[in-house]
């Protein structure tokens, strides 16, 4: 089948919009190869240079997404928030039980920015549907591009996909907060970085707090109070205890504390850490429409207690300090959204954080 559609840019929104969009040449088939596929790939990208000559192919990563049959318009609705952090290549695998063929459809998307921004970019986008999770590896192989970092990100409840993809890719991307079992979530995620380097969304929802919260400390003299922190609270949504136990975990394992096992309670998980003397920890699930932390209180010797909690446009911050008046401000800038995060975790696979790992196995051992 031949490639359909034009290379020419298809306007979106007024004058004022710094990019309009345009998906232009397609190709699909309800059965084909991988090797079919991939030349298909290969043509529409020369189509379009042979019509519009300055265009920039640029590539930075492989994006492989597994899904469920049916999830796939989920997936794309997040996949529209990662912005400027798409990925170069994205193939989309949803995975059709009984299916003995494989259905593909290739397109590439032109962005053009207005005015000085640079020359028009392609994007490349592979979807397809096939029904044999362990032939994952030979179906992809040949649909990514060499040399470059390869991340997939499972949304598919068999993780026969991941353990297969592994073969071929160098980073995985997951949520430790869609696991329904905290202690599960963790141990998977431990067990993933042994063989691959991990973003967990979980920890990326909390990076705004991370870097608030040692904002705070960074102050002279302040810098000292982490010595004799006594009280740590968390407050979290309901199903981001991960987020919470993670963002404990790089607190203690940067202040070299020694964990020791949380406990329920009628407010969350509760229980105690080692430092220069025994700290209380307290994990507290709370209401809140999106994923993520609502709120951390750090109190230390002296008097000194600070909180951050969410408010509109950014974190409101309390402090009281060795019994004087209570101060307040707001620090701007706090959460990306779940719309932010996904294009956030893209943009972390081409990093590397050093302190995710230690955070991890901290925060293991909170919740074994």
């Amino acid at each position: 089948m031949k490639p359909s559609g034009s290379c020419l840019p298809a306007k979106a929104g007024g004058r004022s919009s710094p990019v309009f969009t345009a998906a232009e040449h397609r190709w699909s088939a309800e059965e084909t190869t991988p090797s079919e596929v991939e030349a298909a790939l290969r043509d529409l990208v020369v189509d379009c240079h042979a019509a519009q000559p300055d265009l920039a192919l640029v590539r930075a990563l492989n994006l492989i997404c597994v899904v469920d049959a049916g999830s796939i318009g989920a997936l794309a609705n997040r996949l529209k928030g990662v912005g400027r952090y798409h990925g170069s290549r994205t193939v989309v695998c949803e995975v059709e039980p009984g299916r003995s063929s494989l259905g593909a459809t290739v397109s590439v998307v032109t962005d053009y920015p207005s005015g000085e921004l640079g020359p028009p970019v392609l994007r490349e986008n592979v979807s397809l549907t096939f029904g044999e999770l362990r032939a994952l590896p030979s179906v992809i192989g040949p649909l990514v591009v060499p040399d470059l970092t390869t991340v997939v990100w499972l949304l598919h409840r068999d993780r026969t996909a991941l353990d297969a993809l592994l073969e071929i890719a160098q980073v995985v991307l997951c949520d430790s907060a869609d696991e329904p079992e905290v202690a599960v979530a963790l141990a998977r995620a431990g067990e993933l970085s042994e063989r691959a380097y991990v973003v967990d969304l979980a920890w990326l929802r909390a990076t705004p707090w991370r870097e608030r919260a040692a904002a705070l400390f960074d102050s002279p003299g302040r810098s000292d109070a982490l010595k004799s922190i006594r009280v740590v609270a968390v407050r979290h949504h309901p199903e981001s205890v991960p987020a919470a136990a993670l963002l404990v975990g790089w607190l203690g394992s940067r202040l070299g504390w020694r964990p020791e096992v949380l406990h329920r309670t009628g407010q969350g998980l509760a229980g105690s850490v080692t430092g220069s003397e025994e700290v209380e920890l307290r994990l507290e699930p709370t209401q809140q429409e999106v994923r993520g932390l609502a709120g951390i209180t750090v109190e230390a010797d002296g008097g000194l207690r600070l909180s951050l909690d969410r408010a509109a446009g950014g974190l409101s911050v309390r402090e009281q300090a060795h019994g004087g008046d209570e101060r307040s401000w707001t620090m701007l800038g706090a959460s990306r959204g779940e719309r932010g995060i996904v294009g956030e975790g893209i943009r972390q696979a081409l990093l590397r954080d050093p302190t995710y790992r230690p955070a991890l196995e901290f925060a293991r051992e909170l919740i074994p």
